[in-house]
């Protein structure tokens, strides 16, 4: 498990700004990723072209263009900024659910996609949440439970949760349209 050695040494940068219309939280980079330097870089998780797949990216992203997310409306962030690695391997007292609702009161997004039902488990404070748009906010923005991209998870893959928060956000565009 890798570890950077202070919080403003995060293994990957969060990539936020405010009014997001969707911001994917993980628990930690992956190993791989955290080599790469980007989101979601194993070549064996799904994110980016599912992604791609529900209509939130125009085309299928290679995980070191992440920081052209901003551009979509979406951002990325993790509870564990400072280890990597499976969850299994993390640090419980690392998982920073409360730095999570900092940021989100900070940038206000729209809604938050947990990008595994651990991650959203942590963050939310429950045991098992069921997948897809969850009945109360978090910090004010919707919250969604994604099966996890994960190659590792591909047993619980569904990529129904993904399609629904993709929705979310296609509707808020079409809002925002009608009245610009």
């Amino acid at each position: 498990m890798a570890r950077a050695s202070s919080r403003s040494n995060h293994l990957l940068p969060d990539l936020l700004a405010p009014g997001l219309d969707l911001v994917f939280c993980g628990t930690a980079p992956s190993p791989a990723s955290f080599k790469a330097r980007a989101y979601y870089a194993n070549p064996g998780n799904s994110f980016w072209p599912t992604l791609h797949a529900v209509g939130l990216t125009p085309e299928r992203l290679a995980p070191q263009r992440f920081p052209e997310l901003l551009s979509f409306g979406i951002g990325l962030t993790d509870l564990n900024k400072t280890e990597a690695g499976s969850d299994h391997e993390l640090t419980p007292a690392a998982m920073d659910a409360g730095s999570l609702h900092a940021k989100l009161r900070r940038f206000r997004p729209a809604a938050i996609a947990f990008t595994s039902k651990n991650a959203a488990s942590l963050a939310l404070a429950m045991k098992a949440p069921a997948y897809g748009l969850q009945p109360d906010l978090l910090e004010g923005a919707a919250v969604f439970v994604l099966a996890s991209p994960s190659g590792r998870a591909r047993s619980f893959w569904t990529l129904a949760p993904w399609r629904q928060a993709a929705a979310f956000v296609a509707e808020r565009r079409r809002r925002r349209e009608r009245t610009a």
